[in-house]
């Protein structure tokens, strides 16, 4: 199964495409889309979708993941962010791709086996669970790339209490 995870943001919007399969995972692509300070909101977000598009387009994943929103003290972040989180999953739906959408805690759960656990335990989790040589930066792709893996894990046993 090829999963696309994402990270939104308006600066910048982490990706991460993994193949998931017996039990392994393979990194496919990881990256950041960042746009320009100082452009106007609109031409950031209409950026921000033409690149997802592209890489969906590119890689044609399965399944695409994004984190659900967290309440941030910051109003105008959780503004812009939530902005940026609908131009994505609008990205997936016009693509085709049916959305999956996972609370911070479930992601930390399914990662770190913790849902408090810390940037930096999820951070080396992925790390490990994709057998890279090191952290994936910045923090918006691991996040993407640690969206991507809560989506094969819930995913996978939620077929599998199905044909139970």
């Amino acid at each position: 199964m090829l999963i696309m995870g994402v990270d939104p943001g308006t600066a910048i919007t982490g990706y991460g495409i993994v193949e998931y399969a017996g039990n392994r995972f393979a990194l496919v692509e990881c990256g950041c889309i960042r746009t320009m300070p100082g452009v106007p909101p609109a031409e950031r977000l209409q950026a921000l979708y033409g690149e997802l598009v592209e890489i969906i387009k590119r890689h044609r994943p399965e399944h695409f993941a994004v984190e659900e929103i967290f309440f941030n003290k910051n109003t105008r972040t959780a503004l812009t962010v939530g902005q940026a989180r609908g131009v994505t999953v609008l990205a997936a739906a016009q693509s085709g791709l049916p959305v999956f959408e996972y609370t911070p805690l479930q992601v930390k759960q399914a990662v770190a086996g913790f849902g408090r656990a810390g940037k930096t335990q999820v951070q080396y989790m992925v790390k490990t669970i994709l057998a890279l040589p090191e952290v994936p930066a910045p923090d918006d792709v691991a996040d993407a790339l640690a969206v991507a893996i809560c989506h094969a894990h819930h995913y996978t046993w939620e077929r599998k209490l199905k044909l139970k």
